[in-house]
């Protein structure tokens, strides 16, 4: 299962770009993050291994994200493992102007091995959709709340 989105954001790349790549903001955008950990590598390199941890309510997940390449402020790709399911993202940042910026997000589900998600992945497939685009909503809405 693929999808993409964008969304502009009006700041120039490089503060974008900052924001996106510094895991202390993660929190400030997506809803039950807690902490990533550095587990293996140089933080933010290719080849980087990190758990990230979840947690809404009593459900709690830990992620396993692997960056494939990281070229900021252009793009970032990342390899995310969890014990039921992998996907693949990549994102995109483009100057629009010299104070725009478009966030422009591409997911692949690669293995989702669960009755439940997989079940929810064909019926709804919008379900997965919903939170990335909520995520960069708040990105954006983050990011430009800023004063830099």
């Amino acid at each position: 299962m693929k999808f993409e989105g964008y969304i502009d954001i009006n700041k120039p790349i490089e503060t974008v770009a900052k924001y996106f790549a510094d895991p202390k903001y993660l929190g400030e955008y997506q809803e039950g993050f807690e902490k990533k950990v550095l587990e293996e590598g140089e933080k933010g390199q290719d080849g980087a291994i990190s758990k990230m941890y979840y947690k809404n309510g009593k459900y709690e997940m830990v992620l396993t994200e692997t960056i494939v390449s990281n070229n900021l402020p252009n793009s970032f790709e990342a390899f995310y493992h969890h014990k039921h399911m992998d996907n693949t993202m990549k994102c995109e940042f483009t100057a629009l102007s010299e104070n725009e910026t478009r966030y422009q997000v591409y997911v692949e589900y690669t293995r989702i091995d669960w009755f439940m998600p997989r079940l929810i992945s064909i019926l709804f497939p919008g379900m997965y959709k919903k939170p990335a685009r909520k995520w960069m909503e708040n990105f954006k809405n983050f990011v430009e709340s800023q004063e830099d």
